[in-house]
């Protein structure tokens, strides 16, 4: 099967003391043009955030913009009035669209924060700026290739715009899943913690996966396993 292999140790760093991040694709000040997304995927950065310390407010526009929290807690705010807080098992959008303003804090004084920041090129500029958040219970992921986000939110998942499906899965050690991948699409596979192995291709935390064939691959656990899928269009 035709893979593109992003090993973690490869990805882009960034260590502001109250910050440190890994840049799977071209982010900020780091840039490798062999590396600057997959499909309409442009960035997954996993960022590791201090106590009582964030992001302050700052624009966006025209990208969907997800946060998957891994552990501890996200303050959100917006210039939408949305203010939030994000927690294990959350997923949440925001729509930049034609603009729009937000911070992200570490809710917790004591604990850090460990979340994903994930960008997705939308179908199209100019959306009316949106947000949407929701939890997906670890009983919903266990074994399972669960749909947190997609096109036209089934099956309970967040509104993606752009032709998409996010998918989260916490494999229990030697479990495996199955997943089709259809003519005209491929995958991204981003481990975030365990050992996967993908048609022979072993994985640990932090590595990403493309897939560029059609067909079905067998993802299978060594140990106990947290990682995200994106079925994409080419």
């Amino acid at each position: 099967m035709n893979q593109l292999l992003r090993p973690s140790a490869k990805r882009g760093n960034a260590d502001f003391g109250w910050l440190k991040s890994k840049h799977t694709f071209s982010f900020g000040s780091y840039y490798d043009p062999k590396h600057i997304g997959f499909g309409s995927l442009r960035v997954i950065n996993e960022d590791k955030v201090a106590p009582s310390a964030g992001f302050p407010a700052h624009p966006h526009e025209n990208m969907e913009i997800i946060s998957y929290v891994v552990s501890g807690a996200l303050e959100h705010k917006d210039s939408l009035g949305t203010g939030s807080v994000i927690r294990q098992g959350d997923l949440q959008r925001m729509s930049a669209g034609t603009g729009v303003r937000h911070s992200e804090y570490n809710h917790s004084d004591k604990e850090p924060v460990h979340f994903l920041q994930i960008w997705i090129v939308p179908e199209k500029d100019g959306l009316t700026p949106g947000y949407e958040q929701k939890t997906f219970p670890d009983a919903e992921r266990r074994d399972n290739l669960r749909l947190i986000g997609s096109r036209n939110g089934r099956s309970g998942s967040v509104v993606i715009h752009q032709d998409v499906d996010l998918y989260a899965s916490l494999l229990t050690a030697d479990k495996s899943v199955a997943f089709d991948i259809r003519p005209g699409r491929k995958v991204w596979l981003q481990v975030i913690k365990g050992a996967l192995s993908v048609g022979g291709q072993k994985l640990s935390a932090g590595d990403g996966l493309g897939l560029l064939e059609a067909g079905e691959v067998s993802l299978a656990a060594s140990q106990n396993t947290e990682f995200l899928l994106f079925d994409l269009s080419t």
